[in-house]
């Protein structure tokens, strides 16, 4: 689900995010080539230095080339060069509504019959043509019946409770699918039971929620959240707040939102009306639009971290299962991840069902819904954008307005569907509340969703599926590669630090080989190592130096395409002379490690303790 993102700057919600731009190409890995390395800076080879190493030549085409919406937007927490460097450096990955890559097989379902591409849609096959009868025997009059029942709306059911409950989630869903569309959403099976690539196991206890994303057996994500994170944890929340003061050399403003730390918004986040502004110019200063003392709507869209408080866009979105709404707005986009037929159809249904006045964004979950179920989906948000707007009428004071739902429903909003083979729930509660919501959107899936009796089992849910020893592992500062390497992870105030190291891995036939295969090693579990520690901001990696050129370009591209699985924008450039290579990665949270640790009272955090009674 990415035209250009609707808010600016680096932190915007990254499920709100998409709109027009292509996300299909990979960046190339050329760069401009660093200055050459003096003969007294060179090091001896096997110290990281890289003596008498070819120097890497300007690569890539003309930046003229390039297509300018795909350009990053510019990071706060440093310099990344000229916007050619910044454009190779970025890392495609997914959009708006994006929950997964695509995969590089064929959608889940049943392959189209030629027989029945020949006879053109349903709907003329009811206007009077005749289908070529399917084989099968009985099971093909079976299918055929079926079809026809779905085709008259009746549908099948046993007994008046079946039928019931069908036509409740026809009204719910807003419409009815064909055949084929319903065995797509409903995603593959093997002996009656559902397969997938992913799984979701979510675990409540008293204080906190837990939820594991597993691919296979291996631990790709975990997050965490707590009754007190409507303090810490409040991204997606709309407040009506109040200007506390506007700072025209941040070109910023604090506002007050009713949390213990008052939030920024920056002049690229404000929204104004160019009638109510007076200014000489064409683009007002922040001082000129807001006052202090002022109420104003606005959304988090990156929660407090450390010291700094939330970070606030006053261009609002409320982000539903197939649309995301943009109240008094023109945006207006279709996933670039969809195929092309796709988008154009959901393009014609958008000209007809586009709300005057707000922008509309289809998300890639839209890619098997009906206008009946787009329709329903947008005028739900509407009437929640109503409710708001009339709640922030009444108040004159700073407030809660909307609350995203509690973290088990959000990621399954925005990650669940059909390459999950399922998803465990040891609640009652919560999972009565999940499939209720599955079953209204997608009730295809709704039987993937599961309880998990704890006491019935004699065994956790994470214990069951082996999250426990999985999180102990990413909370350890050293972790090991299969070929005996291992990796090292620090934490600073200013970036975080990746040191790889060979350990116990000796190689074979030479050393640039056993270099080059641990990097490779390396630069996989990197990737899968930010995503599961969710570790944000300036991120240096220092690689064991290799001597050859190519190996260097390879083991970046590995790097690169390790992190296109991550939904999280990263941007990444190539290594240095000094084998470093330095990337960004967006910062929402504050990342698993701080969720399940505390500063030591002692040495507050330094790692040390100082002995002052020496210096006396």
């Amino acid at each position: 689900m990415e035209q250009t993102p609707p808010r600016g700057g680096p932190e915007d919600h990254s499920d709100t995010s998409e709109q027009s731009s292509s996300t299909n190409d990979r960046s190339s890995n050329g760069t401009n080539a660093p200055p050459p390395t003096s003969a007294n800076q060179s090091r001896r080879r096997g110290s990281r230095g890289g003596q008498g190493r070819a120097k890497p030549a300007a690569e890539g085409a003309s930046s003229a080339s390039k297509n300018p919406e795909e350009l990053p937007e510019p990071m706060r927490e440093g310099r990344l060069g000229s916007p050619e460097a910044r454009e190779e450096a970025l890392v495609k990955k997914p959009q708006i509504g994006d929950t997964m890559p695509v995969p590089n097989v064929p959608p889940p379902g049943p392959a189209n019959d030629p027989s029945e591409e020949a006879q053109g849609s349903p709907s003329s096959n009811r206007s009077g043509q005749k289908r070529r009868r399917k084989s099968g025997g009985q099971k093909g009059q079976q299918q055929k019946k079926q079809d026809t029942e779905s085709a008259n709306g009746k549908g099948a059911s046993s007994g008046s409770s079946s039928k019931g409950r069908s036509s409740s989630r026809r009204r719910r869903r807003g419409g009815e699918l064909s055949a084929e569309a319903r065995d797509q959403r409903r995603g593959r099976e093997r002996n009656g039971k559902p397969i997938g690539r992913y799984f979701m196991c979510v675990q409540v206890r008293e204080g906190i929620t837990q939820v594991a994303v597993l691919e296979g057996r291996n631990l790709i994500e975990h997050y965490v959240s707590r009754p007190a994170d409507d303090v810490s944890q409040i991204h997606g929340n709309i407040y009506l707040g109040r200007v506390q003061n506007v700072l025209p050399g941040m070109e910023a403003a604090f506002v007050d939102i009713a949390t213990p730390k008052n939030a920024v918004l920056y002049r690229g986040d404000v929204q104004y009306d160019s009638e109510d502004i007076e200014s000489d110019g064409n683009d007002p200063r922040i001082e000129q639009i807001l006052k202090n003392r002022q109420t104003i709507l606005c959304q988090v869209t990156k929660n407090p971290i450390g010291a700094k408080g939330a970070r606030l866009t006053q261009e609002v979105s409320l982000p539903g299962r197939f649309v995301v709404l943009i109240p008094n707005s023109t945006t207006y986009g279709i996933s670039k991840r969809l195929p092309d037929q796709v988008r154009r159809r959901l393009r014609s249904i958008l000209d007809k069902v586009k709300p005057e006045g707000h922008g509309l964004i289809v998300r890639t979950a839209a890619e098997h819904a009906t206008e009946a179920e787009l329709t329903a989906d947008m005028r739900m948000l509407l009437e929640q954008w109503d409710r708001i707007e009339a709640q922030a009428k009444g108040l004159k004071k700073p407030a809660l307005l909307h609350r995203e739902p509690e973290l088990a429903v959000r990621v399954i909003r925005e990650e669940f569907n059909a390459d999950y083979r399922g998803v465990v729930i040891d609640d009652r509660r919560l999972y009565e509340e999940v499939r209720e919501y599955v079953a209204a959107f997608n009730p295809e899936l709704a039987d993937r969703v599961e309880y998990y009796d704890a006491e019935a089992e004699g065994l956790a849910l994470f214990e069951r599926h082996h999250v426990h020893e999985q999180v102990h592992k990413a909370l350890d500062r050293k972790v090991w590669l299969p070929s005996g390497g291992s990796l090292i992870i620090e934490h600073t105030e200013a970036l975080s630090v990746i040191d790889v190291n060979t350990g116990k891995n000796v190689g074979t036939s030479n050393l640039e080989e056993t270099v080059f295969s641990n990097n490779l090693e390396a630069a996989e579990e990197i990737a899968k190592q930010l995503r599961l520690r969710d570790i944000g901001g300036i991120i240096v990696i220092d690689f064991i130096d290799m001597e050859v050129k190519a190996n260097r370009a390879k083991v970046i591209e590995t790097f690169r395409d390790a992190l296109a699985r991550d939904k999280t924008r990263t941007q990444v450039f190539d290594i240095s002379e000094l084998g470093l290579v330095e990337m960004t990665r967006k910062r929402i949270g504050e990342g698993l490690l701080t969720e399940f640790s505390d500063q030591c009272p002692n040495c507050t955090g330094r790692g040390v303790v100082v002995d002052h009674s020496l210096l006396d």
